[in-house]
């Protein structure tokens, strides 16, 4: 498992994939699917366009991971995760042909998701790549539109050590005659693109070209408000500076999947149904899909944050909301796993804050001391804490009612949170 193991759960090529796809009888073309790949807001933007296709009443599959607190998370129709036996009889039943393929954790998931969405007659899946995009097992879908949402440096260890050798990967899910939008692109990334949709004869939409969102504030509320080109004012219930361009991508395409009664194959979707459907998926899309830790407030009096963001890219936005902060005192619980550009994210963090340094239970975690250390290099001030459980309890003892809490650095650092008795 490439989440406990790192390198060693990584499996590259599609090998088993293809014998798991034959096996089943190639599940996932009995529906539609939407493909979503990108370094940050993946699962933002997946869980926001599987909203919207809820709300306009189609039985929705959703794929995506890593999962926080339940396996089952990762494999959901309509918000509700699949059940615990199916998983159980999939295992059961299969597992004669599945283990002698020596098959990763996440390829077994992947062919476990495609069959149930099958068994189930979803109307449209909406996919998330797990790692890169085009060897990734997610990568033998013929979607109706591929979606990547920005590049930036992760996973180099396998995607490669430049943003266009990054971007090169992610490109592998765009397919031929297939719409992709990319939500953004760097100088360095876009030839890359035009480049791959070119040979796919793709037709290809740059979600900044021309902007869907106008304007991006965050509300008292903790969510965010946006201005619209063609939806009016939204409000949107997943906060973070960093959804503004999640929002941007999300309803470019939306504008696609709308465009034509091809992809979404229903005549009585009309522009006000279209628009009631938006507004539905962007107010209501945690309790809609079950997504969680997209700088999600858990607590007041203090104020208690959690977020995913486990990289620079997502951390770039993350530490300009984190500063901006008007609070008494700022306390942030911090861990991560040891592949990380953990000092390219330690640069970017505020040195105004009392640090508790700690480490997910994972395999891969850098250890609370050595990334102690690592902080005092960048003026980050704390005390180490064995696990994200001590962590919390000491910074709650410490905070005053004024103040505020933020626990993150990683999705398992958010991920043990989260598991905590609160």
């Amino acid at each position: 498992m490439f989440e406990k193991q790192g390198a060693s759960g990584y499996k590259e090529g599609l090998f088993n994939t293809i014998e798991l796809d034959k096996h089943f009888n190639h599940p996932h073309a009995r529906y539609k699917t939407i493909h979503v790949a990108g370094t940050n807001g993946k699962g933002s933007c997946s869980h926001t366009i599987a909203a919207f296709l809820q709300a306009l009443g189609y039985k929705v599959g959703l794929y995506t991971s890593p999962h926080l607190k339940d396996f089952r998370e990762r494999i959901k129709i309509n918000g509700q995760p699949i059940s615990e036996e199916y998983v159980v009889n999939f295992v059961e039943s299969e597992r004669g042909f599945f283990e002698p393929l020596h098959p990763s954790f996440f390829e077994v998931t992947t062919a476990m998701a495609f069959k149930y969405f099958a068994d189930m007659m979803v109307d449209i899946a909406v996919v998330e790549v797990g790692l890169g995009g085009r060897l990734d097992c997610t990568n033998i879908i013929s979607p109706i539109l591929s979606v990547i949402t920005n590049i930036s440096f992760d996973h180099t260890q396998f995607l490669g050590s430049t943003l266009q050798e990054i971007a090169r990967e992610k490109a592998g899910i765009i397919k031929k005659g297939t719409p992709v939008v990319i939500g953004e692109w760097l100088p360095e990334t876009r030839h890359i693109f035009e480049g791959k949709a070119m040979e796919m004869n793709a037709p290809i939409t740059f979600a900044e070209d021309k902007p869907e969102v106008l304007d991006a504030t965050a509300t008292p509320e903790g969510g965010m408000k946006y201005s619209t080109r063609h939806y009016g004012e939204l409000t949107g219930e997943l906060g973070g500076l960093y959804q503004g361009h999640n929002a941007n991508t999300v309803l470019t395409a939306i504008n696609l999947l709308a465009s034509g009664s091809s992809y979404l194959t229903d005549p009585t979707a009309t522009n006000e149904r279209i628009s009631n459907a938006v507004k539905q998926a962007f107010a209501n899309v945690s309790s809609t899909t079950g997504l969680m830790g997209r700088w999600q407030k858990v607590s007041e009096h203090p104020t208690t944050i959690c977020d995913t963001g486990h990289n620079v890219g997502g951390w770039t936005y993350l530490s300009k909301q984190l500063k901006s902060i008007k609070c008494n005192k700022l306390h942030i619980i911090v861990g991560f796993v040891n592949d990380k550009d953990i000092d390219g994210i330690l640069r970017l963090m505020p040195t105004n804050a009392q640090y508790y340094f700690t480490k997910p239970s994972n395999k891969r975690a850098l250890s609370e001391s050595d990334l102690k250390a690592k902080a005092q290099q960048h003026g980050l001030i704390g005390e180490t804490f064995a696990t994200v459980c001590e962590a919390y309890n000491c910074a709650k003892a410490m905070a005053n009612q004024d103040d505020f809490i933020f626990i993150g650095g990683s999705s398992y650092v958010v991920a043990d949170f989260l598991s905590l008795d609160l």
